[in-house]
C-alpha cells in the first residue's frame, strides 16, 4: 500500500516554532500560526497551538479545543529568511 506524501500541519501542534524543519516550515508557508501570548505570570511555552488557512479557522480550532483564543497571538508564517 503506498503512503501518502501529503503533509498534516496538524502534526505541528505543540512543536516550538524555531525549531521546525525547513520542509515543515515550508510546508506551512501562507498559513496562520496560534501561540499563547507572553504572560509573566504564567510563563506559556512558545508552541503552535493551531494551524490554519485564516485567523478564523485557527480560532474554531482553538475554541473547539476548549482554548481562550483570546489569551493568543496569531502569526502568518513568511517564508525562511526573507
Amino acid at each position: 500500500m503506498p503512503r501518502s506524501t501529503a503533509f498534516d500541519p496538524k502534526t505541528l501542534i505543540g512543536r516550538e516554532p524555531e525549531r521546525l524543519t525547513l520542509d515543515e516550515h515550508n510546508a506551512i508557508v501562507g498559513q496562520w500560526i496560534a501561540l499563547e501570548i507572553y504572560d509573566p505570570l504564567r510563563l506559556p511555552l512558545r508552541r503552535i497551538e493551531a494551524v490554519g488557512a485564516s485567523v478564523a479557522e485557527c480560532v474554531a480550532d482553538l475554541r473547539g479545543r476548549g482554548l481562550d483564543p483570546e489569551r493568543f497571538e496569531f502569526v502568518l508564517v513568511r517564508p525562511p529568511y526573507e
